[in-house]
């Protein structure tokens, strides 16, 4: 029977697959006793779930190329290693053939019993173990499952898979990806949290909140998402399929439009040129940058380059990755953000604090750089010897005051003369910017601004911490407001203090990207966007319909506004003929 679910679209599009639940061993364990006669059929039955998984993993790795391989390789190791463990794979053995388990039941019971051991263990990277553990075992109850028939494997593999779970870590997104699931649909989150914002990246739709999800849904049930309503319809109807259907010949010819823009300058109505930047973490991405004819790279996220490493990548690494970007632009600027981990972005190699009772409040960023020097220092000798290859900009994430950017600057000023020493070529001038993404960031700019070459706003983090809003939390979703009148006077005033000091000021959070954002921005003195390449052509195509000098009359009111229902009237009137 049909039914729809509601939720929050987090990344565009529409996918149409068979419904795989991560955990589907929440309502699928089979606690029944086993009787004798049946116990070596269900370590059979045990055995090819295990060859099941183990074959995926291989498969994966063989599908692995480029960044990608470097950036998840050793995490597919890591579960294959522990599928071919005799400890872990004799335990469940036995407690099927001793105990009388079911082979799902037994799965669940050696699953908790490791998970208990690694949680008593005072080393952090080791208790953070624990969630492999967890993986391997969900892979092998998947297998399970998927003994169910021939004809619906084929099925399965024709249509592909949608991903149905609580969450996602970011790091999971990129295999997921890899192994062909279509799209995602998760109980929890929201659309700005990294694992949304990775989606986007990865052209992978995805429905968020849909809280009723892992209830409703069995495996293999067929499921249509709509990325942008936010909706789940699970057995969808001919209407539905029809609808798809039409979204899919529309979706190519919106592209085909769109690809007409690629080669033109970005300006407004009114003759304003507008530099359109593009946000960036892999190949693809690089690519697509530079069909779209972005103005160069204004974000390029290098957390995903330590995610799911044992050992953070060496300088020769990072340097390889960053230089692959620095040519893949052809001359065109690169803005490289130094490591930005913590809250929801831990890593596998113990940098990350894994018992902070308040991690979006603690050691991330620029924080954590700074405890570990020797890293940062690895990280922008990369950097600067990347820079030998085409212009390179150095951002600096979480910035909360200037004694953290003198001391990156000193950091950046002392690779460079080792460097130079060593006889690498490197740029005479790598600029150094900050992010503004912290309120106190944001007031304390005027004084801060002389030791800055650059500023780069980031909204998503700049709107949590201005409201006090965990911007993983989607009960608070409705708050999460960047149209609140706080932060639009931050945004106005972080604007227009790097503009009088002639710093360059762009804006890459979630708001440079979303249409209905950019007359409001346009008319706060923006002119840098910085987006995700695939929404690029069509901000374009919006600003050349905008009169830059008619929405600049706007902005005093704008900022006088004291609720966001009179922000919203200012706005309307923007768009008035």
């Amino acid at each position: 029977m049909r039914l729809v679910l509601t939720g929050s679209g987090a990344s565009r599009g529409m996918a149409l697959g068979r419904a795989r639940l991560q955990q589907p061993s929440r309502d699928l364990v089979d606690e029944r006793p086993l009787p004798a006669d049946e116990v070596e059929a269900e370590v059979e039955r045990l055995k090819r779930a295990i060859e099941i998984a183990r074959d995926e993993l291989a498969a994966l790795r063989d599908k692995l190329h480029g960044s990608m391989a470097r950036e998840v390789a050793e995490f597919i190791d890591a579960h294959s290693l522990m599928l071919a463990d005799r400890e872990l794979t004799s335990g469940i053995y036995e407690l099927v053939r001793q105990g009388r388990y079911r082979a799902s039941a037994a799965l669940k019971l050696q699953r908790d019993r490791l998970v208990a051991v690694f949680e008593a263990m005072d080393d952090p990277y080791l208790r953070s173990r624990k969630e492999d553990i967890e993986h391997v075992i969900a892979r092998v109850q998947a297998g399970l499952l998927r003994e169910a028939s021939s004809e619906e494997r084929k099925l399965a593999a024709r249509v592909g898979e949608i991903l149905v779970s609580d969450s996602v870590a970011p790091a999971e997104l990129v295999p997921l990806a890899e192994h062909g699931v279509l799209g995602v649909v998760q109980t929890a989150g929201s659309r700005v949290s990294h694992g949304a914002i990775l989606a986007r990246s990865l052209h992978l739709p995805m429905v968020v909140a849909a809280h009723d999800a892992l209830g409703a849904i069995q495996d293999d049930d067929l499921v249509l998402i709509d990325g942008e309503a936010g909706e789940v319809i699970v057995h969808p109807a001919a209407p539905d399929l029809a609808r798809y259907r039409a979204w899919q010949r529309d979706s190519l010819q919106r592209s085909k439009q769109l690809a007409l823009l690629a080669d033109r300058d970005t300006r407004t109505r009114d003759g304003v040129a507008i530099a359109l930047y593009a946000n960036a973490e892999s190949a693809t991405d690089i690519a697509l940058a530079r069909a779209s004819g972005a103005a160069g790279i204004g974000l390029y996220r290098t957390e995903f380059l330590f995610m799911q490493r044992r050992e953070p990548p060496s300088e020769d690494e990072q340097f390889q990755a960053y230089c692959d970007v620095v040519l893949g632009m052809g001359g065109l600027p690169v803005t490289i953000r130094t490591l930005d981990l913590g809250a929801d972005k831990a890593d596998a190699s113990g940098l990350t604090l894994d018992d902070e009772d308040n991690p979006a409040l603690g050691v991330r960023g620029v924080r954590l750089s700074l405890r570990h020097p020797q890293l940062m220092r690895t990280q922008l000798r990369a950097i600067l010897r990347a820079s030998a290859f085409g212009p390179v900009r150095v951002l600096v994430p979480m910035v909360c005051a200037a004694e953290e950017m003198s001391q990156m600057r000193v950091l950046l000023r002392d690779c460079a003369r080792d460097l130079r020493s060593a006889g690498h070529e490197i740029a005479d001038n790598v600029e150094l910017g900050a992010m503004i993404e912290v309120p106190a960031a944001a007031i304390a700019l005027p004084s801060m601004i002389r030791k800055l070459d650059f500023v780069a706003i980031g909204t998503n983090d700049l709107v949590q911490y201005t409201l006090a809003i965990d911007r993983n939390n989607d009960h608070l979703a409705d708050l999460y407001d960047p149209l609140h009148p706080a932060v639009l006077r931050l945004l106005a005033q972080t604007i227009t203090t790097a503009q009088r000091a002639g710093k360059r000021v762009s804006l890459c959070g979630e708001m440079a990207g979303d249409r209905r954002y950019t007359a409001l921005l346009l008319a706060l003195g923006l002119t840098d966007f910085s987006m995700h390449p695939g929404v690029l052509l069509e901000v374009r195509e919006l600003i050349a319909t905008l009169d830059r000098g008619e929405l600049r009359k706007h902005t005093a009111a704008l900022l006088r506004a004291p609720t966001r229902e009179r922000i919203e009237r200012v706005i309307t009137r923007m768009h008035a003929p």
